[in-house]
């Protein structure tokens, strides 16, 4: 049985029209003709797509045709499920950090312990703005750009061009 017939028999096995297993397995429908017409040979992409979708099936057979198309149900499959010890710990989310006492203290932070956490330095800020403000501001120097009037210019035609309708032209140099 060759991969277009085994392919026409997950259809059938999933008892979905073409336009339906297209769209359940997310390809264009113009795909599925393709293939089952054996005009195109599927791609690796599309036969995880079906695997995905249906986990029942053998890979070996999808692939290859050897063996049965489902997998027996007294064989143990691969479990998708996560061993305890390696299961990635959860974060904690935004609130549960909040009450957190280390939470957001740098190792900078730790060196220097502020004298009175509650008090802000707003007042430091805004005496800062003020002095940038009573500052005095540099001026800066407008350039001056000599003006050349056209009278103190000598002035000498270098081409002219005549460009007619029919796409010719021409050019006179004096």
């Amino acid at each position: 049985m060759d991969l277009k017939e085994r392919i026409s028999k997950v259809i059938t096995y999933s008892e979905l029209s073409l336009s339906e297993f297209a769209d359940e397995i997310e390809v264009q429908r113009s795909s599925i003709s393709h293939i089952t017409s054996g005009r195109n040979k599927p791609s690796l992409d599309f036969l995880m797509k079906i695997k995905n979708r249906f986990p029942e099936l053998e890979w070996e057979w999808l692939i290859e045709g050897e063996g049965e198309m489902l997998k027996r149900p007294g064989i143990p499959t691969e479990t998708k499920a996560i061993p305890e010890k390696s299961k990635p710990t959860s974060l904690p989310d935004l609130f549960s950090l909040i009450n957190d006492e280390a939470f957001g203290i740098t190792e900078s932070e730790d060196r220097v312990a502020p004298e009175n956490p509650q008090e802000s330095n707003i007042s430091e800020l805004v005496d800062e703005k003020q002095k940038i403000s009573d500052s005095q501001r540099l001026e800066i120097p407008k350039p001056v750009i000599p003006i050349e009037t056209i009278d103190k210019q000598e002035v000498k035609i270098k081409r002219i061009v005549f460009f007619y309708e029919n796409g010719k032209f021409e050019t006179f140099e004096p």
